[in-house]
């Protein structure tokens, strides 16, 4: 079975990543003039490749009840989470008005990409990996629907905010493999689209180091956000996601190392962006995101271990 030790191993580097880019911002190296081009390329090139270079050619994502599937989880444990975070915010003392709703969907959403790729590929394969980037198509939609019209009380729902390079690489990824087409992919175009996306992650997890450097010491910590976000992100949203993995009839076990892994993370850095762009309260969403990633480092091991052996899943290598 999974160990401690093997999930720590996996996540280390992620966590180091993390710090390194908080040193070369703190340092200077890396000005925050660099974050928005380096991002843009990120999301624009390198992301959409290495997302269609794990996609071509799985096995996995052949059964469309599978895709169907990891889609629909995806979207309902957002909602689900963000249920979760409204009714331990009340519990808390939060009010409409004063940080309720951006409380409910920072704690609500995970940290859904940057953070949970690596880890999944070193504890289950490329297959787990294609399949949560499906996972994650379900995720943006609800997030960029359900939490843009809870954080800014709109009632429509636009479907440009999904318009993205992750997203298009994915519906790209799916039409060919569903086609028969991807196994055609091969050769220089196949080589050079996974040059251009072995980067993708490492670029985008310094960045988000950087980030949480410029968000430490910018807020004033909130002892109840504090402990209601670690209440919500790492003890209830997760607890909620691995009944799913254990009792839902899914056959496909990539699908639930998927959710195991997703169970575990800390909330994302996007409802920082959303609250700024809605009308939202960011610095309840800053403390929720900083709290949420230190205090994973404890708890990140065990729900993964606890999980799998629970579940009965067995890591790629001892």
């Amino acid at each position: 079975m999974i160990s401690p030790l093997t999930v720590i191993a996996s996540v280390l580097p992620v966590y180091l990543l993390m710090i390194a880019g908080a040193v070369l911002r703190r340092t200077g190296v890396l000005p925050r003039e660099c974050d928005v081009p380096v991002m843009q390329v990120v999301y624009r090139a390198m992301l959409p490749c290495y997302i269609l270079d794990k996609i071509l050619g799985s096995a996995v994502l052949k059964s469309g009840s599978v895709v169907v599937w990891s889609i629909f989880l995806g979207a309902g444990f957002i909602v689900a989470g963000i249920l979760i975070g409204l009714a331990v915010g009340r519990l808390i003392g939060l009010e409409r008005g004063t940080g309720m709703r951006t409380f409910a969907l920072s704690a609500g959403c995970q940290n859904f990409g940057f953070t949970a790729a690596p880890v999944t590929e070193i504890l289950w394969g490329s297959g787990a990996l294609a399949l949560m980037f499906v996972h994650n198509i379900g995720v943006e939609t609800a997030m960029w629907s359900v939490g843009v019209m809870m954080m800014s009380g709109e009632r429509g729902f636009s479907w440009r905010r999904l318009v993205n390079g992750p997203v298009i690489a994915v519906a790209i990824g799916l039409t060919l493999v569903a086609l028969g087409l991807d196994d055609h992919v091969t050769g220089s175009v196949r080589k050079a689209m996974s040059m251009i996306g072995v980067g993708a992650f490492p670029v985008a997890i310094l960045i988000t180091g950087c980030s949480i450097m410029d968000l430490l010491g910018a807020e004033r910590f909130n002892l109840r956000v504090i402990l209601g976000s670690a209440l919500v992100r790492l003890a209830l949203v997760p607890l909620a996601m691995l009944c799913a993995a254990k009792l839902l009839p899914i056959q496909m076990t990539e699908l639930k190392q998927v959710l195991v892994v997703q169970a575990a993370m800390p909330a994302g850095l996007t409802s920082i962006l959303l609250a700024r762009l809605y009308g939202g309260r960011p610095a309840v969403a800053v403390q929720v995101v900083i709290a949420t990633t230190v205090v994973s480092l404890l708890t990140l091991p065990w729900i993964i271990t606890w999980g799998s052996a629970w579940i009965g899943l067995k890591p790629l290598l001892p």
